[in-house]
């Protein structure tokens, strides 16, 4: 736990404070903005979406994965127990309570640090588990009070479809564009891949055990024709055969040169896919401290390197999911009203996507005088949210203390030290 959490109101009470609005109004109509204003979530991550389209590829890649907000409290909305993949071990899976939410984001690289990525989310549904009729023992049968906001049977979905329907509306805003979008392989089952819009692709990981096929061959034959073709060899028997013929080649995985061997194949993966050919690809590490690992695309125009270094660009997700954690109060919220919570929690996520395009746009240039140098990590290459976050508190302290015209010179002597001790702290 984070020192400074002990200390600090939850979201959105630190804005609150920090841009001093009480003095505007009550604290309560702030409140009343995430529980009761008529406003969408949605076309607010159009807006992050169409300010972030000048800093794209004319393909644009996406990554969709779901993060887990832990909660404590029998009255919070819409929380229940979820995996939580931090704690749980392959033996020994563990459970936390709280929201589990679905994130669709754009993998784009900013011009102030060209060679590292960044998923800026544009898009977020809440995942609610389905509405049991268990009732309490003891209290009248009534139900328990962290059973609020489960989803009644005609409003459940899934993960995947959650996804699914983010992916589509981001199509729908891009049609003449081409998306790609990575996702591990709870997302590369049929809800997603065989629903995509024409012009989505999904890239995913693919089971070891997957039942592969050839595709259906044209015949002249009376009847239904045929889905699929000739059953291959599953990526275990590939991986197993002996004979089999392996690539080896060097590719740039998270960022390292990786050295790896692997096998390429276009098949048929029924079960998930239906008749849509996939480009499948099996790797396997040389050093052999790796277990060999399978992954697709449905996108037939990347080739096999094209695929494994796509797929690891959705590592960037990853670390959004650790900064708005550690730097944003993203598990802070206590929400007990529908609407709050599943605004307020996001749109910290849009608030983590302002201060990226702020970097970008303005913030880069002020950066060398808000750097913290560190003897003891000298091969930094790159910038952190940490770094363009203190680049930001630390234009925002100079404003607002120094462009006071009333602030006489020994003022600004005296007070220009603590604001560079304020920088260390945060």
């Amino acid at each position: 736990m984070r020192l400074d959490s002990l200390f600090r109101p939850p979201f959105p009470h630190r804005i609150i404070q920090s841009a001093q609005l009480t003095d505007l109004k009550h604290y309560c109509s702030f409140h009343r903005f995430f529980s009761q204003a008529r406003w969408n979530l949605d076309d607010l991550g159009r807006c992050i979406f169409q300010l972030l389209l000048p800093f794209c590829d004319q393909t644009l890649l996406a990554a969709v994965d779901d993060t887990l907000a832990r909660k404590s409290g029998r009255h919070i909305w819409g929380a229940g127990m979820h995996h939580d993949p931090l704690r749980s071990t392959q033996k020994r899976p563990f459970f936390a309570f709280g929201h589990n939410f679905v994130v669709f984001s754009l993998q784009v690289a900013l011009p102030f640090a060209p060679n590292k990525h960044w998923a800026l989310p544009i898009l977020v549904r809440m995942y609610r588990k389905r509405q049991t009729n268990q009732r309490a023992p003891g209290k009248g049968g009534k139900l328990e009070p962290k059973q609020t906001g489960q989803a009644p049977a005609e409003q459940y979905r899934t993960r995947p479809e959650l996804a699914l329907e983010m992916i589509q509306i981001v199509a729908s805003w891009i049609p003449q564009r081409m998306l790609r979008v990575i996702g591990d392989s709870e997302y590369a089952g049929q809800s997603i891949s065989r629903h995509l819009p024409a012009n989505a692709k999904l890239i995913s990981r693919m089971n070891m055990k997957a039942a592969l096929y050839e595709p259906a061959a044209k015949t002249a034959k009376r009847g239904r024709r045929r889905k699929k073709g000739h059953r291959l060899l599953s990526p275990l028997q590939m991986a197993q055969d002996p004979k089999a013929n392996w690539t080896k080649t060097t590719v740039t995985l998270y960022g390292k040169q990786v050295k790896l061997c692997y096998q390429t194949v276009d098949a048929l993966w029924y079960p998930s896919a239906g008749q849509q050919l996939l480009r499948i690809v099996l790797v396997r590490d040389p050093s052999g401290r790796r277990h060999d690992d399978c992954f697709f695309s449905l996108d037939l125009t990347l080739d096999a390197t094209q695929i494994l270094e796509l797929f690891s660009r959705r590592w960037p997700l990853e670390v959004c999911f650790r900064d708005v954690k550690q730097f944003l109060g993203f598990e802070d919220p206590q929400n007990r009203v529908a609407k709050a919570t599943t605004r307020t929690a996001p749109l910290i996520f849009y608030i983590y996507d302002l201060v990226l395009l702020w970097h970008a746009q303005a913030g880069h240039r002020l950066a060398a005088k808000s750097t913290l140098g560190r003897m003891w990590y000298p091969q930094k290459a790159s910038v952190s949210f940490e770094d363009i976050l203190r680049t930001l508190r630390h234009t925002t302290w100079q404003e607002r203390i120094f462009n006071d015209p009333a602030l006489d010179a020994h003022t600004r002597k005296i007070l220009q030290p603590f604001v560079e001790w304020a920088k260390v702290l945060a």
